[in-house]
């Protein structure tokens, strides 16, 4: 596995707590492995049933940080002393499963007074990585796994159904962007995200309507980044802002990929990336456009486009990966900054 940042084994612990002390509270969200966004969207009773693994994590005050010896019982959440309903941030990691720097997210988040929700897109459809191979389960898995958690996080007293937003890392970037279509939020049960937070997401699948109706939408990705291209997410956010969405995107001077982390810049000679390949268009159906096409075709899966890129001499094998102490504060400060406008609540 790629990288010197600490999985969290220990995440899967019932007393298991973040960095601010909070326990958080295991989850079992019902998802779905459509094997498409066409079958997501136009065949959803098609779509294969997966249950995910998730730990949600509320908020004790107004940012204050809970002891040991002040929090419940292993599994359980502390008691607030601001009680809720409080908004929620869904985080989906990358290719490489749930990391430390994630998990601190979850922290700065309920240090601020709003709920996180990390969920696992990896154990149960037993992947340990998609780094060589993105295609052991499809894109619009990964998107449906966020609508998935959004759903059942409405029925929680404890979270405000109206503040519902989703933050993603490389793949898990994708999939908020994805996620936040109105075609295929439309296809499910779950609320119209209030936001999404992009970090240097892959924008290889684009939808040809890009519409995201009143989610908000900020992605953030490295100038130097080789493993996603800086140019089509540029061109993602920009298509949903001339068709009337909310969309901001920033570019970092100097960064990586995953240029969050505090660890050294590494190449990683396993990685299987395209950046340089065209976008692979996506229409209100959910039906693929090859770029060498005008027609979409229902029967497209996520490994059709990867094979043309490979064909059309696209791919690539190696990227690099990593960040420095400079840039992570960088990232969290334009991270926090949106959600407590999103949400209404203060970073404290």
């Amino acid at each position: 596995m790629a990288g010197d940042d600490t999985v969290y084994d220990d995440f899967y612990d019932d007393d298991f707590c973040l960095t601010n002390g909070l326990v958080g509270e295991a989850l079992a969200i019902p998802s779905a492995s459509p094997k498409s966004f066409f079958q997501a969207i136009s065949d959803t009773a098609a779509m294969p049933r997966q249950n995910l693994w998730g730990k949600l994590f509320l908020p004790d005050g107004a940012g204050r940080s809970v002891g040991a010896d002040q929090r419940g019982q292993p599994g359980q959440p502390g008691q607030p002393d601001e009680p809720g309903p409080y908004p929620v941030v869904i985080i989906a990691p990358g290719s490489l499963g749930l990391q430390e720097h994630h998990l601190s997210y979850a922290a700065e988040l309920t240090d601020a007074a709003i709920a996180a929700c990390a969920i696992d897109p990896f154990g149960n459809r037993g992947v340990v990585s998609t780094v060589e191979n993105q295609a052991q389960y499809s894109f619009a898995a990964s998107a449906w796994d966020v609508l998935a958690a959004a759903e059942l996080l409405t029925a929680r007293p404890e979270i405000d159904a109206a503040r519902i937003g989703a933050q993603g890392h490389s793949r898990g970037g994708s999939a908020v962007l994805n996620a936040a279509s109105v075609h295929l939020a439309a296809a499910s049960d779950a609320p119209k995200l209030a936001g999404v937070y992009a970090a240097y997401p892959w924008s290889g699948h684009q939808f040809v309507d890009p519409a995201v109706g009143g989610t908000r939408v900020r992605a953030i990705i490295g100038d130097l980044d080789d493993w996603c291209s800086p140019t089509q997410v540029q061109a993602h956010v920009h298509a949903m802002r001339v068709g009337g969405g909310d969309a901001t995107v920033r570019i970092v001077g100097g960064a990586r990929h995953s240029f969050d982390r505090t660890t050294p810049l590494e190449h990683i000679p396993d990685a299987a990336v395209a950046p340089a390949a065209p976008t692979l268009y996506i229409s209100d159906d959910g039906a693929f456009i090859l770029p060498t096409s005008d027609e979409p075709d229902p029967e497209l899966v996520d490994l059709d486009g990867f094979l043309y890129a490979f064909e059309a001499g696209y791919a690539v094998r190696g990227a690099h990966i990593g960040g420095s102490p400079e840039l992570a504060p960088l990232f969290v400060e334009d991270m926090m900054t949106f959600w407590t406008d999103v949400m209404g609540a203060g970073w404290r």
